[in-house]
């Protein structure tokens, strides 16, 4: 499973005296307690980890933009190799070409139809946003 992984990878971290990244592997650890913890009967899988994954990826770029932004350079760099280590367990996305070749091969090409099958067959190989800009293109 994706989170025994992340476990080592922390384990390595703290071995390696990388605070940064060891930082950032504990907080999915954390995170991915606090889910297991709040809802004891459902089934934890790769995919809710990568939806962590994703989400503290996003919080990073917003860190790293204001860092960047106001001169801390240092931080910047921090985050920057907090995002990487993390980037490392995401599935390889669909480029914009991609999606749109998906989306011209669909029979239905509404918005609704479109979200719902890359929701459905390509959930975390996609960001939703891209999807829902390019099919927004279509129309």
């Amino acid at each position: 499973m994706l989170i025994d992984e992340i476990k080592k990878a922390n384990i390595n971290a703290m071995k390696q005296r990388n605070l940064p990244i060891k930082n950032i592997y504990s907080l999915i650890i954390s995170k991915y307690q606090l889910l297991k913890t709040s809802n004891p009967e459902l089934e934890i899988t790769d995919d809710d980890i990568l939806k962590i994954i994703n989400k503290t990826i996003k919080e990073l770029q917003d860190e790293y933009n204001m860092y960047h932004s106001n001169n801390r350079l240092e931080k910047a760099e921090e985050i920057k190799s907090q995002m990487a280590a993390l980037q490392i367990y995401l599935p390889k996305m669909l480029t914009d070409d991609e999606i749109r070749n998906i989306i011209s091969n669909l029979p239905d090409k509404s918005v609704k139809s479109i979200m719902t099958h890359f929701k459905e067959n390509y959930k975390s190989k996609v960001d939703m946003a891209l999807v829902n800009k390019i099919s927004k293109e279509n129309l």
